[in-house]
Order: C-alpha cells, then sequence, then structure tokens
C-alpha cells in the first residue's frame, strides 16, 4: 500500500492514462470526470516463489546495478531498509490520495490525501537535505480484527507523473507475518504521459488465514509489515514500506 501523504486536500479530475494488466483492466466513470481503472493482480508470486532461487537483501544491496522485479519476488522477508533512494524516482511520480474499501460492503475502511501545497518549511529542509530518508515512504496502519477476516478489497490510488513518460508501470506488494509470507500482489499500471494524474483501485484477494494466525497478528501489532516496489521498464524506482496493527477498538 502506498506511503503516507498528508489528509488533507481534495483531489482534482484531470484525463487518466491508458493502463493494462493480463486480464484487462475495467473501467467506469468518475463523479468529476476521468477513468477509474480496477486492477487485479496478474499472477500469483506467493505461489510461484517456491520454483525461485531465493535472495537475500544484502545480496540486492551488493548488485551495482538495477534491481528488477524477479529479484524482489526472490526475497523471502520483508526488508530492514529501502532498496533504492527516493531520487531514484526519476520520474517525479507522486502518490496523492488512497483509498481502502471493503468490495462487499462498500464499507470506506481509510482514506487519506495529500495537500495540494507543500510547507515553506518542509521545502527548505528538503533542499538542505534534512529530511529523513523514510519521509513520504512508511506508514502505520490500524485496524480492527474484522479487517483480517474480509476477502476482498479495493485500494484506490490516485497519483501525478512528472515531464517524462513512464513505460510499463509496475507494483510488487509483499506482506509478511514477522518472517512468514502472507501474500505477494503484482499489479501492471501500464503506460502513463507525462504531466498526468491517474487513478486506479487494486484489488486485492485476501488468503483465508486460519484462527491461530489471525489472532497471534491480532495480539502483535505492528509485526505485519509489507514492501511494495516500483518498477518503469523494470528497472526499481520507488519502495515504501508499511507496518499493521489489527488491534484497533479492543
Amino acid at each position: 500500500m502506498m506511503s503516507n501523504p498528508d489528509p488533507r486536500a481534495e483531489p482534482s479530475h484531470d484525463t487518466e492514462a491508458a493502463s493494462r494488466t493480463d486480464a484487462g483492466p475495467t473501467r467506469e466513470r468518475k463523479a468529476g470526470g476521468g477513468v477509474l481503472k480496477r486492477l487485479k493482480s496478474k499472477r500469483n508470486p506467493t505461489n510461484d516463489a517456491v520454483d525461485r532461487r531465493v535472495v537475500t537483501e544484502d545480496e540486492l544491496r551488493a548488485l551495482d546495478r538495477d534491481i528488477t522485479p524477479e529479484e524482489v519476488l526472490a526475497l523471502r522477508t520483508v526488508t530492514r531498509d529501502y532498496l533504492c533512494k527516493p531520487e531514484d524516482n526519476v520520474y517525479n511520480i507522486d502518490f496523492t490520495r488512497f483509498k481502502i474499501r471493503d468490495l462487499e460492503t462498500g464499507t470506506v475502511l481509510f482514506e487519506i490525501a495529500k495537500p495540494p501545497c507543500s510547507d515553506p518549511d518542509e521545502e527548505e529542509d528538503e533542499e538542505n537535505g534534512d529530511l529523513d530518508s523514510s519521509a513520504g515512504r512508511f506508514v502505520r496502519y490500524q485496524f480492527t480484527p474484522a479487517f483480517l477476516r474480509l476477502r476482498t478489497v479495493g485500494a484506490t490510488v490516485e497519483f501525478t507523473v512528472g515531464d517524462r513518460p513512464v513505460n510499463n508501470f509496475r507494483m510488487i506488494e509483499r506482506h509478511y507475518f514477522r518472517d512468514r509470507l502472507l501474500k505477494s500482489f503484482d499489479f501492471d499500471f501500464g503506460f502513463c504521459i507525462p504531466n498526468s494524474r491517474n487513478t486506479c483501485e487494486h484489488i486485492y484477494e485476501f488468503p483465508q488465514l486460519p484462527e491461530d494466525l489471525i489472532h497471534q497478528m491480532v495480539e502483535h501489532p505492528y509485526e505485519t509489515r509489507s514492501d511494495s516496489f516500483y518498477f518503469v521498464d523494470n528497472k526499481l524506482v520507488m519502495h515504501n514500506k508499511a507496518d499493521y496493527a489489527y488491534n484497533g477498538g479492543q
């Protein structure tokens, strides 16, 4: 799931760039204009992982080249730190709005948006190099235990891109409890035209978890974590991290 924007601004509705998945995205008109694309994970890399050679985070850090999707799919544990730098995002991809909803009931579970203008003090800190390297790349979620029993969740993301075309934009998101891989998702955004605002809804089909595992995940908040890797033309350009607690309302 995405990094942590500030929950204040309402998004604008510009024309979205085209996108594609293996199954083909569905589209519907949004209120205010534009197109909402729905993307399903194009394959099940959680099961495919048994055929991959295991790689470690340290091995990937030692590479003197760009990291590829196949390499992050071969990781077996959540990363300790980020595998790329903020400045690797040369396409100026910026996530501006994020919403999670239960697709069965339509209930909105979480919604946040980024303000249209940055704080001048924050811009000065960024120019002086004083920002935390994890700023904007880490988010902490808290849900109720009922979230772990949901089967299908939609995550709507809105993002902008800079003045360069973005080819084969792809996200791989891997969820872990402690060192156990729970699920891996793989989404194709496709092509994004320069200076565009894009909106899509990722469809997360969650596995049915055993009750003893659900109990452990509730009892150990923030030990459920995820890595979200973003690629353009099969090169890692962004890496976001999150952790989760499921003891809300208790």
